[in-house]
C-alpha cells in the first residue's frame, strides 16, 4: 500500500478553499439570473424559487376529462347524481332524464343545476338535437349553459337558421355574439370548451369585469370577451352588477330536446385582484408574498452549510432584507475573498466559472440595489476577476 502523499497545511488549506467554490458553483447556477423582484412581482424573472407548476394527466381521448377535474356528467345516472332540478317537484310538469349515456332536457322540467358551486372555472360540454328540430329563429333547438351567476353561453340550432346575432349558438347572450359559426349540421354532437373568469365587484368597485372565451367545436368564437354587466335577455346589466363569488353551472330547459353529454369542469387559479399569488400583484401583497419566500429561503439555509448556506441567504435578500441572514452571508464572502487571494492563478483558473458566478451573483445584488454599490467584498473580488483578464471588454 502506497503512503498517501503529505500535504503541507498551505496546500491543505487551498484544497478547502478549492472544495468550497466548487461547491458554490451549482448554487449560483440557478439564481441572480433574470431581473429582480420589484414592487408589484414577487418573483424575479425566471425565478427557479417559483412553485413547479402541478402535474396533470391529459385524457387519452379528445374531450375527455383531465386527471385533476371535477366530472359533472359522464353519461350514467350515478353521475345525474351532481345535479338537481331548479324547480320544486310539485312546481315542474317533467324532468330531465337520462338516457343512452346523455342528459335530455324535457319541456317543463325547468333548470338543472349543480349541486356543488364553482368559481373561475374551465368547462368542456358537449350538446347537440337528434335532428332538426321545427321552427325558426329562437325558437329551434333552444338551451343554454349558464356559468356561475348566471352568465349564458347560448345553445340553439342556428346552422342554417339565421337569428338575433347575440342570441345564437356560441354567443354570450345579450353581450357578444361568436365571432363565427362553427356549428356542424343537426343531428351531429356540439362542444364548447368555456374559459369563464367572472366579474369581481365589491362595494360597486368594478375589479374586474370579468370575461369569456369560448371554443366551438375546436374553434375559437369568444376571445377573452369582457362580460360587460353580464348581459341577459332585452336588458343590459350595470357594469357593477354585484356578482356571487361562487355558484352552480346550470342547463336551460327552453322547451327544446337538446341533449349533454361528457360534462367536466376544472377550477382556474385565482387572478391578483381575486387574492392571487402570482403575477403583477398590488405592492401590499407583494411586500407580503416577498417576505414568506424571503422567510422559506432563510428556513432551508438554516439546514445548509458553508458556501450552499452562504448563497441562500444571499438569495434571501432579493426578496426581503434581513439583518441575520446579510451579517451572516457578508461574513461568509468576506472570508472566501480573502482566502482567494491566496490561491496561485493557477489555482484560480481551474475555478474559473466558480469565481465568476460568485462575481456576478454580487454584481447582480448591486445593480438592483440589493447590497451597497461600494461593497468591499464585490470591489475585491472584482479586482481578482479583472487582474485574470476575465471581465468582458465593453
Amino acid at each position: 500500500m502506497q503512503p498517501r502523499p503529505f500535504l503541507s497545511q498551505s496546500a491543505r488549506r487551498n484544497r478547502l478553499i478549492l472544495t468550497a467554490i466548487a461547491c458554490l458553483a451549482s448554487s449560483l447556477d440557478a439564481a441572480f439570473y433574470g431581473d429582480a423582484p420589484d414592487a408589484t412581482h414577487p418573483w424575479a424573472v425566471h425565478d427557479e424559487n417559483r412553485p413547479q407548476p402541478a402535474r396533470v394527466e391529459p385524457a387519452a381521448d379528445v374531450g375527455g376529462a383531465p386527471s385533476d377535474a371535477v366530472v359533472l356528467f359522464d353519461g350514467t345516472e350515478e353521475s345525474f347524481g351532481n345535479w338537481v332540478h331548479a324547480k320544486p317537484e310539485e312546481k315542474r310538469k317533467a324532468d330531465w332524464v337520462v338516457q343512452d349515456g346523455y342528459l335530455l332536457a324535457v319541456r317543463g322540467a325547468g333548470y338543472i343545476q349543480t349541486k356543488e358551486q364553482f368559481s373561475d372555472c374551465q368547462l368542456h360540454i358537449e350538446w347537440s338535437h337528434a335532428q332538426q328540430l321545427p321552427g325558426e329563429g329562437q325558437k329551434r333547438g333552444n338551451s343554454g349553459v349558464f356559468l356561475p351567476g348566471g352568465i349564458e353561453v347560448q345553445v340553439l340550432d342556428n346552422f342554417n337558421n339565421p337569428t338575433y346575432p347575440d342570441g345564437s349558438a356560441g354567443a354570450v347572450y345579450g353581450v357578444m355574439p361568436p365571432a363565427v359559426n362553427a356549428l356542424r349540421a343537426p343531428g351531429q354532437w356540439q362542444s364548447y370548451d368555456i374559459i369563464y373568469r367572472r366579474p369581481i365587484v365589491r362595494d360597486g368597485v368594478v375589479l374586474d369585469q370579468g370575461s369569456m372565451t369560448v371554443l366551438m367545436n375546436g374553434v375559437v368564437v369568444q376571445d377573452s370577451t369582457p362580460l360587460d354587466g353580464g348581459g341577459g335577455h332585452k336588458k343590459r346589466k350595470p357594469l357593477n352588477h354585484p356578482y356571487p363569488d361562487m355558484g352552480p353551472i346550470a342547463l336551460q330547459d327552453h322547451g327544446n330536446p337538446v341533449r349533454y353529454r361528457n360534462i367536466w369542469l376544472r377550477p382556474l387559479r385565482p387572478r391578483p385582484t381575486d387574492g392571487g399569488t402570482d403575477g403583477r400583484l398590488s405592492e401590499a401583497a407583494t411586500t407580503a408574498k416577498r417576505a414568506e419566500i424571503g422567510a422559506k429561503l432563510r428556513a432551508s439555509a438554516a439546514h445548509m452549510q458553508g458556501w450552499d448556506q452562504t448563497v441562500r441567504l444571499l438569495e434571501s435578500q432579493m426578496y426581503e432584507s434581513d439583518s441575520a441572514a446579510w451579517d451572516a452571508s457578508n461574513r461568509q464572502v468576506s472570508e472566501l475573498v480573502e482566502q482567494l487571494k491566496v490561491l496561485t492563478t493557477k489555482e484560480q483558473e481551474m475555478r474559473r466559472q466558480q469565481i465568476m458566478g460568485l462575481h456576478n451573483a454580487l454584481s447582480y445584488l448591486q445593480r438592483f440595489d440589493i447590497i451597497a454599490a461600494d461593497y468591499e467584498p464585490a470591489k475585491e473580488l472584482r479586482e481578482i476577476v479583472d487582474t485574470l483578464g476575465w471581465l468582458k471588454k465593453k
